[in-house]
Order: C-alpha cells, then sequence, then structure tokens
C-alpha cells in the first residue's frame, strides 16, 4: 500500500483531525521512508531505539506508535533523538503516529478496549479534556471487586502501580482514561462512580480519593495504552491486508 495513502486511511480512520488543536504530539507520519511501499506494519506504545530495532529485525517497513518523538516543540536532532532518527533511516522504516486520537477512538482505542475486556453496559463517553470526552464510563454487568476488576484487565493486582482502596467494595460504575489523566478523577467523582481507572500514579490523588471515598486503579502508562497498538494492528491486517506485528516492551510504569 502507497505510503501517502495508508497515512491518509489511518488519520481519518482516527479521526484525527478533531484533535490538530488540543494534542501536543505530532499525530502523523513523522518520519517518511525512501521506498513508497508499505507492505509489513510493527505497532508499539512507545517510539524507542529498541522498538525500532525490533521492527528491523522484523523486515519492517513502517512504525505505528502511540507515542512518537516530535511533542510540539522544535527537538535537537542529538543524543537518543538523533540515534532514533538514524536508526529508522538507516533501515528505511518510517514513522507513523497517533497519541489522543487512539486513546479516544470508539472501536481501536485504549480505552474503549479496557472497557470491553470488562464488559460495561451502559457505556457513554466521559473525561473531558480541553471539550473532547477521550474516556468512557459504563456499568459493570455484576457487582465486581477492585481487584476483580484489576485482575481482568492488568492480568493481577501486582502488575498495576498501585490501587487506592476507598470507596465501596463492590463496584457497579468505572470511569476510564488511559495514561496520564490524574486530574479527571475529579470528573469521576461529580459522576458518582465507584472507581476510577488510569494509567499514572501521583501522590495529590491519595487524600482526595480517601475524602471522596472513590476507589482508583492506576494501572500503568504503558499497561493502560497497549490496547488500542494492539487492535490497530488487528485491523492493518484483517482490513487492509497488510502484514503487522505488535512489539511488546513494557517499562513497568
Amino acid at each position: 500500500m502507497d505510503i501517502n495513502a495508508l497515512t491518509t486511511h489511518l488519520l481519518h480512520h482516527l479521526q484525527c483531525e478533531e484533535f490538530n488543536t488540543i494534542d501536543s504530539a505530532m499525530n502523523g507520519l513523522q518520519v517518511a521512508r525512501q521506498k513508497t511501499d508499505v507492505k509489513r506494519v510493527a505497532c508499539a506504545v512507545d517510539t524507542s531505539e529498541e522498538s525500532i530495532r525490533r521492527a528491523a529485525e522484523w523486515g519492517a517497513d513502517m512504525l505505528f506508535v502511540h507515542h512518537g518523538i516530535f511533542w510540539g516543540r522544535p527537538i535537537a536532532l542529538t543524543r537518543s533523538h538523533y540515534n532514533r532518527v538514524r536508526a529508522l533511516f538507516e533501515h528505511d522504516i518510517a514513522l507513523l503516529a497517533v497519541h489522543l486520537p487512539l486513546d479516544r477512538h470508539a472501536t481501536l482505542g485504549n480505552n474503549i478496549g479496557m472497557v470491553q475486556k470488562l464488559n460495561l453496559t451502559e457505556v457513554q463517553p466521559f473525561g473531558n479534556y480541553h471539550g473532547k470526552d477521550i474516556g468512557y464510563r459504563g456499568t459493570c454487568p455484576h457487582e465486581m471487586t477492585v481487584d476483580e476488576i484489576a485482575e481482568t484487565i492488568f492480568g493481577s493486582v501486582s502488575n498495576t502501580l498501585r490501587i487506592l482502596y476507598c470507596g465501596r467494595e463492590h463496584i457497579r460504575t468505572v470511569g476510564i482514561i488511559s495514561g496520564g489523566a490524574i486530574h479527571q478523577i475529579s470528573q469521576a467523582v461529580d459522576a458518582g462512580l465507584d472507581l476510577y481507572i488510569t494509567g499514572d500514579a501521583s501522590h495529590t490523588i491519595y487524600n482526595y480519593a480517601l475524602e471522596e471515598h472513590i476507589n482508583v486503579i492506576f494501572g500503568g502508562h504503558y499497561l493502560t495504552e497497549t490496547w488500542g497498538v494492539q487492535r490497530v494492528a488487528t485491523y492493518l491486517h484483517e482490513d487492509l491486508n497488510l502484514e503487522s506485528t505488535f512489539i511488546d516492551l513494557p517499562t513497568a510504569l
């Protein structure tokens, strides 16, 4: 598939244009390649020397990531930034990044992935960020404990960064925003939810959660954002007939 056609298709399908004014990331093709044909796409959460190396070993023409290498300000091509760009050039691998649109997307997104893993019902958009709801909220099909929910999404309680058991023991309503959405906990409180799930942990949340009687799962930035890139990998293979793979490089954060 032509690289420009693929880029245009993905940016349109993931509704990236809606986030042009609020996302500090450069959503789209961040690094081109000499050859214009794309047959193999590796997908990863982060752009790193290791993710590029593994993509090259697999023979990727493109690396699709959630976290690219440009974030709204000029960055000198030195040190690790230079090494990443050099590796992409040396292996002729294009880099395509999609940030907030991949958190929010209704079928391929990070948050809807966790919602569906929990089989939540009465699902609706949640988590306003600069006028856009990027997360989802819903109702558990039956009462669950916080630990049961953590195990369902993250494999085990020990895989999470931290859990705050500050609310009711049996959970029915859940709000989910992947990544670094610690301050959106207030929206979960305002909505009367039993549990709030996000990625990053913060000391500043503890007393607020305790006083507002809401449970919180800090699942880790990485683990809450593997869902989207894995779904994109499946979409590329099943819908666009491209070879794809997911490169898993957990950070424990």
